[in-house]
């Protein structure tokens, strides 16, 4: 009985939803809304690793959903604490395009069965080209395109380690991690995104170290 009300309750749930289809034109409106330019398309290697690894490091090897992840963020659901987080970058997209400003278990549901259609509608490299695009990176910059040129005057193919790692850590929480009011926090956070880049095998940790060191141009990043 109870996989037979499971198994209606998603039908009904992937009837009531809409089509993933328009997911780009969504991501363009959000852009143009913002008055912020678009990556194209196209994922910028280095921001593109960092908030794999840092955000689902097992993107290009899962479906839409984690199952450690989901039971993670239902659990943080469940104790009011939203830090445990674990959904896919299609359920990022999914909330962000389909159910912005909601956490209600309706909303959850339908980031979930949205996920699902737009893993099933677009390849892996357009999901989270719309990610990065769709997504708010503090301090009014939407999009990955408009947070590297806010942050630190560059394109995003152009951003060095340490400074693709400091943009993909301001995901988690924008405005806590923002450089230019909470510096001390949002590198802490780089930090961590560094030691994701080690974890998954992207960069040894002398690299990590080295790059970390490196000099993020103050000047241009936080006003200086």
């Amino acid at each position: 009985m109870v996989l037979v009300v499971a198994l209606i309750s998603t039908a009904v749930a992937v009837a009531v939803t809409p089509s993933a289809a328009d997911a780009p034109s969504m991501v363009k409106a959000t852009l143009a809304e913002h008055r912020a330019p678009s990556d194209n398309g196209v994922v910028p290697a280095r921001v593109g690793e960092a908030v794999l690894a840092t955000e689902d490091s097992r993107f290009y090897s899962d479906t839409a959903l984690d199952p450690q992840g989901t039971l993670r963020a239902a659990w943080g659901f469940v104790t009011a604490n939203p830090n445990l987080g674990g959904a896919t970058i299609e359920v990022q997209l999914a909330k962000l395009l389909y159910t912005p400003g909601r956490s209600d278990p309706a909303a959850l549901c339908e980031q979930v069965v949205m996920a699902f259609k737009l893993d099933h509608d677009f390849t892996k490299a357009q999901i989270l080209a719309m990610y990065l695009d769709a997504a708010y990176f503090g301090d009014g910059a939407y999009g990955v395109t408009e947070a590297a040129l806010h942050y630190f005057g560059l394109e995003p193919s152009h951003l060095s380690w340490g400074q693709a790692a400091l943009i993909a850590g301001l995901l988690q929480a924008p405005s806590a991690y923002d450089p230019r009011t909470h510096l001390s926090a949002a590198l802490a956070r780089r930090s961590h995104v560094f030691a994701r880049l080690v974890a998954v095998g992207r960069l040894s940790a002398s690299q990590a170290r080295a790059d970390e060191s490196a000099p993020l141009d103050p000047k241009i990043a936080f006003g200086g």
